[in-house]
């Protein structure tokens, strides 16, 4: 399994920050690595919300929010047959700008487990534009 993580700073309050990434049904519109997004559950956004990505390499893939605690930490776990895992945010509040703390998982299953060297380098490369595209939808939109 490989465990990939990044910090960062944005400048923006936490709430703010959480916001946009609890919202995985607007995730297209600003992370690279998803064409197309859309929730799936109806209702409020919480633990158990479900989303679909179209993602570069893997088609049409279903999301869920866990642990779900506003303001301070999410999950976003994929449900798809080659891989298990999923990209934790941790939000600490630095009074009117945000630390993240990122955290992708990926434990490739079965034959996929031979790809596990390629995936880690893909997935270093992702979670890098995610968090710069992250911060630049938030801070730009602040601007």
């Amino acid at each position: 399994m490989a465990v990939l993580r990044l910090t960062q700073t944005i400048d923006r309050p936490v709430r703010e920050v959480f916001d946009v990434v609890v919202h995985g049904g607007d995730f297209a519109a600003w992370n690279p690595t998803v064409s197309a997004s859309r929730q799936l559950s109806p209702g409020d956004i919480g633990e158990g919300t479900t989303f679909e990505w179209r993602l570069r390499g893997f088609g049409a893939v279903r999301q869920e929010l866990t642990e779900f605690d506003p303001n301070r930490r999410v999950r976003i776990v994929p449900h798809i047959r080659s891989m298990e895992g999923g990209h934790r945010f941790t939000l600490t509040d630095l009074g009117g700008r945000t630390r993240v703390e990122h955290e992708l998982e990926m434990a490739p299953k079965g034959a996929f487990k031979l790809l596990t060297p390629m995936m880690t380098l893909i997935g270093r490369r992702n979670l890098r534009a995610t968090a710069a595209a992250l911060k630049e939808c938030i801070e730009g939109a602040a601007g």
